[in-house]
């Protein structure tokens, strides 16, 4: 609670201060883009929505400069460039300036053991003042969700443009307060106190009614998918200036992978950070419980799970993953990769007769989506983005499974693993058709349409 005391007064400070300085200064922010995104390096689909926009941007407006601002302290121009296209494929017209950030610490969940999602916005405008205050361009990109900045790259003068991911908070974050439903947000010592959770539904109502207000100062918003865009509009309340932008998904080379796959063993495939919200425990346990209920003849699968880390606490989940396998006895069937490049990813991709998703509420599902490319039958959550969005019927056929229980993912899990060839090949054609709806080039056109009028409104 000191900390964010703290953090409200310096904040407080900092807006003054920067109304004095605007009110002093004639000058206009440079004709730039700047791109907001404090974690150059986390390998996620975030990362990837973040260089298809900076390569958006450049084809689109080729003498606007776009900078990159991110506390990775070994960020450089032709190393952000290199990475985009290795890890993701996306090959920059030029590299992008780099503006290094020093005060990231101040968006880390470990800086705030309570009240933490107050603490993370509060703390992002702080870190938005340090990289106003280094470079201010006319047009300010935030592809990373921190909404609290936009008052004040607005008072900075920048055009505000954003692509959200997820809300910060949800009506489904407080129904599940209501309900007193354990999750990573949600602990279960506030789960199981009845005052406790009315407390925390206050506290989410007003954080609502903040998040909404701070929203508003926004130019333009994006949105990755209808699940998003149902919440952003209901909390932001403005549906003009909200636009669905399915997130760029690198369906091209995945769509050149054969549909026939070695089947002894027969490999499932799990790609997703190793963040707590993405479950990987659940998909643990259900291949653990699926691996009792096939009949001992059967083929023993195995399962790769490929992600990234971002901090000493993913890793310190992965080994947990790890520990957790071994006690299951399943260690043996069990692989992880860590921070693999895109090229091996294809590979992996490419030998997978399955891919596991098993994230509540995810707002869109880009590995979902690159599981259907590549031929690999989707396993994913029932529920916002995959079940709205992605794994729909194509054509009248089936493109993969939904589930929400441990039990549905072993069932799913156990179907793929018994289905004649012709079958799965039939159903993994059918979801590779889909997936074409969700192509880096449906991204490009649809983003560089939608932020076209705003970056053609050159200011003096």
């Amino acid at each position: 609670m000191a900390i964010l005391v703290g953090l409200v007064a310096v904040l407080s400070a900092l807006f003054a201060a920067a109304l004095r300085r605007l009110l002093i200064s004639c000058r206009h922010p440079a004709y730039a883009a700047g791109f907001f995104h404090p974690y150059t390096n986390d390998g996620g689909g975030g990362e990837r929505v973040l260089w298809c926009a900076v390569r958006a941007v450049q084809e689109l407006c080729p003498d606007l400069p776009c900078a990159v601002y991110t506390g990775d302290a070994d960020a450089a121009p032709e190393a952000l460039a290199a990475r985009a296209l290795d890890r993701f494929g996306v090959r920059l017209l030029r590299p992008p300036q780099v503006v290094h950030l020093n005060k990231r610490k101040w968006i880390e969940a470990s800086t705030y053991p309570h009240f933490t999602m107050i603490g993370q916005s509060l703390g992002s405008v702080y870190l938005a003042w340090e990289a106003l205050t280094k470079f201010t361009p006319q047009f300010y990109f935030d592809t990373s969700g921190y909404a609290f900045a936009y008052p004040l790259a607005r008072l900075f003068g920048c055009k505000v443009i954003c692509y959200t991911h997820y809300p910060t908070i949800s009506s489904d974050m407080v129904e599940r307060v209501k309900h007193r439903s354990s999750m990573y947000n949600n602990n279960s010592l506030i789960a199981g106190s009845i005052w406790l959770s009315r407390c925390k539904i206050l506290y989410y109502t007003i954080f609502s009614w903040l998040y909404g207000l701070v929203g508003s100062c926004a130019h333009l918003v994006m949105v990755n998918s209808s699940w998003t865009r149902s919440h952003i509009t209901n909390i932001w309340k403005f549906p003009e200036r909200t636009k669905r932008v399915y997130p760029p998904c690198d369906t091209s080379a995945l769509q050149m992978l054969p549909l026939e796959r070695p089947t002894t063993p027969p490999v499932l495939i799990s790609v997703a950070q190793f963040r707590p919200e993405k479950a990987h425990g659940l998909q643990l346990e259900a291949f653990a419980l699926a691996l009792q209920k096939l009949d001992p003849d059967f083929p023993k699968p195995k399962i790769q799970f490929v992600g990234s880390c971002r901090n000493k606490e993913d890793l310190d989940r992965l080994q947990k993953l790890k520990d957790r396998s071994t006690e299951l006895h399943i260690d043996e069937l069990v692989e992880f990769h860590k921070d693999i490049s895109y090229r091996d990813l294809v590979q992996f991709l490419g030998g997978a007769i399955a891919g596991l998703h098993s994230m509540t509420d995810e707002h869109f599902g880009i590995s979902v989506v690159e599981y259907m490319a590549a031929g690999a039958i989707p396993i994913a959550h029932k529920s916002a983005g995959p079940m709205m969005d992605i794994v729909l019927d194509e054509d009248g056929h089936q493109t993969g499974f939904l589930a929400s229980e441990k039990e549905e993912f072993t069932e799913a899990i156990i179907k793929v693993l018994r289905m004649p060839e012709s079958g799965r090949q039939e159903m993994a054609a059918a979801a590779r058709k889909r997936a074409q709806r969700f192509s880096d080039q449906r991204f490009h056109q649809d983003f560089t349409e939608t932020v076209r009028p705003i970056l053609s409104a050159r200011e003096g």
